[in-house]
């Protein structure tokens, strides 16, 4: 059996940046250090957080006030920021500066009087919080049927952002579908590097395997994009959270698998996975390379360059 390694894959610059400032936060302030929602969507890296001092609630009411809170990669409302002004908490803002981005566009936006139309999927806290940005001019869609059936206030004023983390080809469709109902449409390209490179990087997986292993967690957006994009050329795919989860029959009569990890993933569950499958030969398969890093909180950056910067993780590299 051989393995094909897709690159890139796992952790993105934005995953990079929410741990290291956890793990800042907690050197430079001690335990306990609150986190609202998990930093990232992967179990096994909350984990390691919670050895190490961290707290993960879900409502700002849960940190004691006068605390140190951490914002997860995923960005919140102003009104969460409120909530935690008001319990006098010290906030730091892990959200990824490409959600951020999307949260600039829609104040913007909405300033100019223009309908905000948010393409994502309901309940994630990404599209929780950008569409807190502008909560009276936003609206949901999450596919074709809800882009036919929209009603907005000046059909000459809309502008859709999307959530970063969705698929490049389907959200395509719904704004060509977006397009045809509003042709002055301001369609922004929010979908963020890391799933495009990452999404894209499968397609190809998938043409030389029989079988892909997506690794990451269930709720991960990115990562049920990846199984998505694989099982939509043809080939057999399931999002795994490790090894663990690996049926054999799955794996019957492949000669060739595929694996590749979603941008929370730590590239030691693709170790494990690769121990777990024992192949004969390793191949790796690069679609582009990434060198993408975003600066450190001004809370937490040290007088050195190196300590401004959340870099990759040395431990996270791709060791076949």
């Amino acid at each position: 059996m051989k393995v094909i390694l897709s690159a890139p894959r796992g952790f993105c610059a934005g995953v990079v940046r929410a741990i290291d400032i956890v793990e800042i936060a907690l050197e430079k302030f001690g335990s306990p250090v609150y986190v609202r929602h998990e930093i990232v969507h992967n179990q096994y890296v909350v984990n390691s957080l919670i050895s190490k001092g961290a707290v993960f609630v879900e409502e700002i009411n849960e940190v004691p006030e006068g605390n140190t809170v951490i914002f997860s990669a995923h960005g919140v409302a102003p009104e969460i920021w409120d909530a935690a002004k008001n319990r006098n908490l010290k906030i730091i803002d892990a959200t990824c500066p490409l959600v951020i981005k999307v949260h600039n566009e829609s104040q913007k936006y909405s300033m100019e009087g223009y309908s905000i139309v948010v393409v994502g999927h309901q309940g994630h806290p990404e599209v929780i919080g950008t569409m807190g940005q502008s909560p009276d001019k936003s609206i949901l869609v999450e596919n074709g049927d809800d882009a036919v059936n929209l009603n907005v206030t000046d059909p000459n004023k809309v502008v859709a952002l999307t959530q970063t983390t969705l698929s490049v080809d389907d959200t395509k469709e719904i704004i060509n579908t977006l397009h045809s109902q509003f042709p002055n449409l301001v369609a922004r390209n929010d979908i963020c590097y890391a799933t495009t490179n990452r999404q894209e990087a499968t397609k190809l997986l998938a043409e030389k395997v029989d079988v892909v292993l997506v690794i990451g967690a269930q709720n991960s957006s990115n990562c049920n994009r990846l199984r998505e994009v694989a099982e939509l050329s043809g080939v057999p795919s399931f999002l795994i959270n490790d090894a663990s989860n690996i049926d054999p029959k799955w794996l019957k009569g492949a000669q060739s698998i595929g694996l590749t990890s979603g941008a929370s993933t730590p590239e030691s569950l693709v170790e494990e996975v690769i121990n777990f499958l024992k192949p004969d030969s390793i191949e790796n398969l690069e679609f582009t390379k990434e060198d993408v890093v975003f600066v450190l909180p001004k809370e937490l950056r040290g007088g050195t360059e190196k300590e401004k910067w959340a870099l990759p993780r040395q431990d996270d590299k791709a060791v076949w």
